[in-house]
């Protein structure tokens, strides 16, 4: 059963990273420059807005079928987004709209990928044995983080795009085959009422908080003071306290508020937050500044993170070995949190003259970091409620780093467009400055070659300190993670020596295939 598991790790993980290889190619067949971030926008909407659904229906019907469909529904997405814009749908021109359309279709089957595993993981594996196997799940995502740009190179080099799609469907019928034939899941009652009003509430607040962080400053967006941006932190807001009194009164909450009573539980929600606000929001500049200040290549900018992944995989098997062995966890998301930070503080002292030997040392510090936190914290929070809340605590984890990203990739975003402009009118003039803006600050090698030395040396400069900027700003957020561990309680992990006491509800006895 785990090879089913890994398969459908591996699926939610690899789709992003390919697709992100294959944009170009695709932008240019689609004819659909002014929208292709809405390609991105409409995955991680679809994803963001489903997950938290996903678990809760897991709780109520049973994991298995749950899991299941979200599986079926990721493949027909997939294959749907491999035919945008064919001959399959006409050829009418709107092959980018259809695109949009079928990767947030993808993306709601990919929310429930993830957060079933991890639940799937805690329905069969007693806490104190969980963390190996949670430990596995962490180093298959981060070969898959390895492996993305590289397929996704060889794809868009040697084969068409569509197959940065249609790669999933043989991985995902193996997965689905596989899992139908060995998972084995209790079975879980069956009368129920389903919350359709909180689910539709917080629906609307997650797309209106999902669509700010993608719009909001940005391009292809809104500036933060328009109408548009304003409308939508207001229709958030609202959502949020109507939603609040839907969950208090309901009989089966879509999220139940009980479980942020735990102190657990609501601290690793706020530490998953901020891992993913530090973490995500400023690891996406990463590519630019390798790509543009050390000349490195789409492809190879990929296997220069393979330090951060590296080590973030081995340090994730050594957790989860550990963890196993002693029960104890509270000291590694503090000991993560710390290294964390200071992988972000050697970040920000890059600048145009750091090698690709130090911003490798300095991704392997960051990824050790990460390699003590990402799962350790999904751990700890289902330990904190009861069996059945398990795809609550599953599915709020995910939610909430997922959160934490978007709203940090949209705030370091407008620090480093700040001080990107403010650095190019410094050192290259306003006119020289407003040229390069006007292009959004990115420029590809051979660009960079046409320039003047004084301009391109100048942009350089400009371009590496503002990416430093932006580590810098994920340090202030990243001290708080170990501060915000040192209060958490250890308790006792389930299945070992010292659980048999505990007034919770037992783990199924199901074998772990």
């Amino acid at each position: 059963m785990l090879p089913g598991l890994v398969l459908a790790i591996m699926l939610a993980m690899l789709d992003n990273m390919i697709v992100g290889t294959a944009m170009p190619r695709i932008v240019a067949e689609l004819n659909g420059l002014e929208y292709f971030t809405w390609v991105t926008t409409a995955y991680v909407l679809g994803t963001t807005v489903s997950t938290p659904i996903w678990g809760k229906l897991g709780d109520l019907y049973g994991r298995k079928n749950i899991f299941l469909g979200s599986i079926v529904l990721f493949l027909i997405g997939s294959a749907l987004c491999g035919m945008a814009g064919s001959a399959m749908f006409g050829g009418t021109g709107d092959g980018m709209t259809e695109l949009i359309a079928f990767r947030a279709l993808q993306g709601l089957g990919a929310g429930g990928l993830m957060v079933n595993v991890m639940a799937i993981i805690g329905d069969l594996v007693p806490p104190r044995e969980r963390g190996q196997y949670q430990g596995i799940m962490a180093a298959m995502m981060s070969l898959a983080m390895i492996a993305g740009p590289l397929v996704g190179g060889f794809i868009t080099d040697h084969l068409n795009w569509r197959w940065a799609f249609y790669v999933n469907l043989p991985l995902g019928g193996v997965a689905l085959v596989w899992l139908i034939a060995k998972l084995h899941l209790p079975k879980k009652r069956t009368e129920h009422r389903i919350d359709w009003l909180g689910a539709g509430v917080l629906t609307v607040g997650i797309t209106a908080l999902v669509l700010i962080t993608s719009w909001g400053g940005q391009a292809h967006g809104y500036a933060w003071g328009s109408w548009q941006i304003i409308l939508l932190a207001v229709l958030a807001v609202v959502s949020l306290a109507v939603f609040l009194p839907i969950e208090k009164r309901a009989a089966e909450p879509i999220m139940p508020l009980h479980v942020f009573r735990n102190r657990n539980f609501s601290l690793t929600s706020l530490i998953g937050f901020l891992l993913g606000f530090a973490m995500f929001g400023a690891i996406s500049f990463m590519p630019l500044f390798q790509q543009t200040v050390q000349g490195a290549s789409a492809t190879n900018s990929g296997l220069l993170l393979l330090p951060m992944m590296g080590a973030m995989m081995v340090v994730s098997l050594f957790v989860g070995r550990a963890i196993t062995k002693t029960g104890k966890y509270k000291i590694y998301p503090v000991i993560g949190g710390a290294i964390m930070a200071v992988g972000m503080w050697l970040l920000s002292l890059q600048d145009v003259n750091t090698t690709t030997f130090q911003t490798g040392v300095f991704i392997a510090v960051l990824g050790l970091g990460m390699g003590f936190l990402m799962q350790t914290s999904m751990l700890i929070a289902q330990n904190s409620v009861e069996q059945r809340d398990l795809g609550v605590a599953s599915s709020a984890s995910t939610f909430f780093r997922s959160i934490g990203g978007s709203f940090g990739i949209s705030l370091f975003g407008a620090i480093f467009n700040n001080h990107l402009t403010a650095s190019l009118t410094e050192k290259i003039g306003p006119q020289a400055a407003a040229a390069v803006t006007a292009s959004g600050g990115q420029m590809n090698t051979a660009a960079l070659d046409q320039l003047p030395p004084q301009i391109k040396g100048g942009f350089l400069e400009s371009l590496a300190g503002s990416i430093s900027s932006v580590f810098g700003w994920a340090v202030l957020f990243a001290v708080l993670v170990p501060i915000l561990a040192l209060f958490i309680k250890e308790i006792p992990l389930r299945g070992g020596p010292t659980s048999a006491s505990e007034d919770r509800e037992p783990v199924p006895a199901v074998a772990f295939e």
